[in-house]
């Protein structure tokens, strides 16, 4: 980093005090840096090369309930006297929100654990080429594959300083690098594509680029002459990758902000059951090295493994102060924000364990259904749970899996989807959100 992230906390407490004297009655700041280097490498060739680098400063303050927001990426004395002037002229003017407000002192984090958040190495765009070329090369050697779309490879590196008129202060650097390959397999309008990803906070956790482009194009060849499905109700089993995206949608329906604005299908839900018993899916911001994971939230408030559905049964909500006030309840540790933004609650680092069957176990008994590998639209109402996306992937038939299908839907309610949902013991962990591949009964499959 090229400005020393320690420093820039003095900066932000002098900037609350300089806001408090102007007549703000408390007031938050944040502070972010980063850095970033991304390549795509298409047919033997770079295709994009793209170095970033900035800095931006927010601040928040508070007169009596009312609140405002301004950032600046300039942070010259006359650009800072002007923020903090802008800002609590606009807390002055706007309503207020009985809601909003800085956590008490007694609530804040005081214990600071380190999970291996950073990696110093910050790789060449040489290096970068190498990975993506090493990515194209192995895809383009499966036999059956015609072209690649493109092997991305790229790192970035943020530092962050938070300080709060609460007493509340500190720093913390992260890390990421990535791979991805998305090859083309056939010729003309029988083309079909597919990828692979690998992402990790070091760059050594990454999968072999070799593995990640091999990967791609085997994939991409299996989907070649799909066919067409009929319309009826079968077992469908969502792959890994397609499975983490039905994670996702109970992250939204569990938002403390939808619970709040009643705008959830779970929102009279709490300490139901929702999943059946051998289903838990955990939010674990302690993980060593993973990709969200943090020892306090944007408010300052300590962070701690929570199982969001135990053995089936939703244990609780993601709550930042606000969505917690309004509930009447206590925030979770959940508040994420940007330099220009409010806090909002979000999930860190969330996963459905792995069950005990393997994918194979999942699929041996089911005659006919589907294997989605690929969704596609946006087809998901958390209000109402309603579910229906386009999709490809496999038939199954007899228990295996045979020719390629693509351009149907698969549609259900979210409660009963939840409620017959059965994890494989295929888990890794990728994105962020992930789940294991998981088989769902009795969904409708909308084809020819």
């Amino acid at each position: 980093m090229s400005t020393a992230i320690e420093d820039k906390l003095n900066l932000l407490q002098d900037l609350i005090k300089r806001a408090q004297n102007q007549g703000a009655d408390t007031a938050d700041a944040l502070f972010a840096e980063g850095t970033s280097l991304s390549l795509s490498w298409r047919m033997g060739a770079v295709e994009q090369l793209e170095r970033s680098e900035g800095l931006d400063l927010g601040l928040r303050v508070f007169v009596g309930g009312s609140q405002a927001i301004v950032s600046s990426s300039d942070i010259g004395q006359s650009a800072l006297d002007e923020l903090v002037e802008r800002a609590v002229a606009m807390a002055r003017s706007v309503p207020e929100d009985p809601y909003a407000g800085l956590a008490d002192p007694d609530q804040l984090a005081t214990d600071f654990m380190d999970f291996d958040m950073f990696d110093p190495c910050q790789p060449s765009a040489d290096e970068l080429t190498d990975a993506a070329r090493t990515a194209e090369d192995a895809g383009m050697a499966v036999d059956g594959v015609s072209s690649c779309e493109g092997a991305h490879a790229g790192f970035s590196q943020s530092a962050i300083a938070f300080a709060a008129s609460n007493g509340f202060a500190h720093t913390y650097q992260r890390s990421r690098h990535s791979l991805s390959a998305s090859m083309l397999a056939g010729e003309g309008t029988g083309m079909e594509r597919d990828y692979d990803y690998t992402g990790a906070v070091w760059a050594e956790d990454l999968q072999d680029a070799t593995v990640i482009g091999r990967r791609a194009g085997e994939k991409a060849v299996k989907r070649l002459n799909p066919q067409k499905a009929k319309t009826q109700q079968v077992p469908v089993v969502f792959d890994n990758r397609a499975a983490r995206s039905l994670v996702g949608h109970l992250s939204g329906a569990v938002n403390g902000s939808s619970i709040a604005r009643g705008t959830s299908f779970l929102k009279d839900k709490m300490g139901a059951d929702i999943f059946a018993p051998g289903v838990t899916i955990v939010d674990d911001p302690h993980r060593r090295r993973g990709l969200r994971s943090a020892a306090f939230d944007d408010e300052g408030l300590p962070t701690k493994r929570r199982n969001i559905i135990d053995a089936g049964t939703l244990s609780t909500w993601f709550l930042d102060l606000r969505s917690a006030r309004q509930l009447g309840l206590q925030s979770t540790g959940h508040a994420g924000r940007g330099v220009s933004s409010p806090p909002s609650p979000g999930a860190s680092n969330l996963y459905m364990e792995a069950g005990d069957l393997s994918v194979s176990d999942l699929i041996k008994d089911i005659k006919a259904g589907f294997f989605v590998t690929e969704l596609i639209g946006m087809g998901v109402n958390t209000i109402t749970g309603d579910y229906s996306r386009g999709a490809s992937g496999f038939w199954i038939e007899n228990g295996e899996l045979t020719h390629a299908v693509s351009e149907v839907t698969v549609a259900g309610h979210l409660s009963d989807m939840f409620k017959s949902l059965t994890p494989a013991n295929d888990l890794e962990f990728l994105y962020g959100v992930d789940a294991p591949s998981v088989r769902v009964e009795g969904m409708t499959l909308a084809g020819a």
